[in-house]
Formats: C-alpha cells, structure tokens, sequence
C-alpha cells in the first residue's frame, strides 16, 4: 500500500493500534499454566471488541485468531494444548484488519527468569529491528534494511533467518514489496518511496538460518536448532524518519 492521504494514515494508525495493544496485552496475561489457547482467545477477543479481524485467519484459513510460538517454535506457532511455564520464550505476533487497513507486529517476551544470553538475544533482537526501521526513508534502498541489519548481527556474533522476511501491508496482510530481505542481499535495486507501508521484522538467532515448517505444516522451526528472537513493525515511508503505526496507545 501507498499511504496518498490523511484518511489513509488515520486508518492504518487505527488497525496499527489495536494490534499493538493486543499483543502488550496477550503478553502481560502470560502466567505459568497458561495453555497457547487460551492466550490466544484473549487476543481473540481484544481483536473482537474493535471491531477487528485476524488477518491470517480470514487470509490464510490459520488455525488461531494469532500466532504464539513457544521456545523452539521461531514463528506460526498454532495455539493449542502447550502450557506455557517459567523460562519459556513466546514469541506472539498479532495481524488484523479493520476497516479494510491492515496491521502487524510482532515480540518475542520471557516468561520470568531466563538466562542472561537469551536475555541479552532479546534486547538485540529489538536493536536490530529498530536498525532496520532506522534505514527506512524515501528513495533508500531496501536492500539497505538487510545490509544494517547484517552488519550490527555479524557484529555481535549472530545470525539471521534468511528465508522469513519483511513484506508490504496496509489493504492486505502480504502485498508490494512481497519479500523484503532482512538479511544482507545484493542484486535488489528496488527503492523506497514516500507513502509505502512495509513491516520491518528481523529474525535474528544464535546460529539459527533458515525456518523449517513442522509436521502441522504451519509452525516453523530454526535449522540448525538454535534460539531465535523477532521484533516487527509496521512503518509508513516518509522524507524523514518513517511513521511506526504499530505503537500501542498508552505510549
């Protein structure tokens, strides 16, 4: 989608919202106990009262109204029987519409205590996602959102999931630019331009590089095993900083 007017942006904004706070609050629900569906129907239910719709459930016939994907599990994660439990790693990523504007995001959060280098994986996960939104400006590369992200995992002695990648948003949940690398590319001469949505969502793992689907068809997981973090947005291009719609309210 190409953002052309103030209506547009409102309504982005709007979706944006609600899937923010849905995910902040599906994630201050967590307790130890706590099956991934019911996790998820709270989020079902948050979606429901603003009138909002899961987007990979209307889109892709997804088995839950959000993705919850728990430790090994790196994304698409069904919800379903899995309690979680002290230490566990949950990634949940909420997309809606609402109103015909579509939204995403996405955090991987700890339950509890967990060992300081998946503590330290998760606030560079979110470094890196925020790398990434940092390169996002009319008439930059896209290429170039991989590229830094690249350099700041190759830094700190990381790797990236080469095979789950940003994408284009805002009247579909996948659409222009379909695949946006978040890894270092080279080849892609494509460019951004004022107006264009995108997520921006890193994988970002120690040791981690490519995402294999599970025998549900749907979960996917890291090869070689390793732990994997993600941190996404949605952003709007602009001439300067980019407009991060997916910021929940009480910020």
């Amino acid at each position: 989608m190409t953002i052309t007017n103030q209506d547009e942006l409102d309504g982005l904004k709007d979706i944006g919202r609600v899937v923010a706070n849905t995910m902040h609050a599906m994630s201050k629900a967590m307790e130890p106990g706590m099956t991934t569906r019911e996790l998820d129907e709270i989020g079902r239910e948050l979606l429901y009262r603003e009138g909002a719709v899961s987007a990979p459930e209307a889109t892709y016939d997804f088995p839950g109204a959000t993705c919850i994907s728990v430790n090994e599990e790196i994304a698409h994660g069904i919800p379903g029987d899995r309690s979680l439990k002290e230490g566990d790693m949950v990634n949940i990523d909420v997309s809606a519409s609402k109103n015909d504007y579509f939204a995403d995001t996405g955090a991987t959060f700890r339950m509890g205590h967990t060992s300081p280098s998946l503590d330290r994986l998760c606030r560079d996960g979110k470094r890196a996602m925020q790398i990434g939104i940092a390169q996002v400006s009319h008439n930059k590369p896209l290429a170039g959102i991989g590229n830094a992200i690249g350099r700041f995992a190759s830094s700190r002695g990381y790797t990236l999931i080469r095979n789950l990648a940003s994408h284009g948003v805002g009247r579909a949940l996948h659409e222009f630019p379909e695949e946006v690398a978040t890894w270092p590319t080279r080849g892609d001469k494509r460019r951004m331009h004022k107006g264009m949505v995108l997520t921006v969502e890193p994988f970002l793992s120690r040791g981690g590089i490519w995402a294999a689907a599970g025998e549900d068809e749907w979960t996917l997981y890291s090869e070689p095993p390793a732990p994997v973090v993600q941190y996404e947005h949605t952003v709007v291009v602009t001439d300067r900083r980019p407009i991060i719609v997916t910021l929940p309210s009480q910020l």
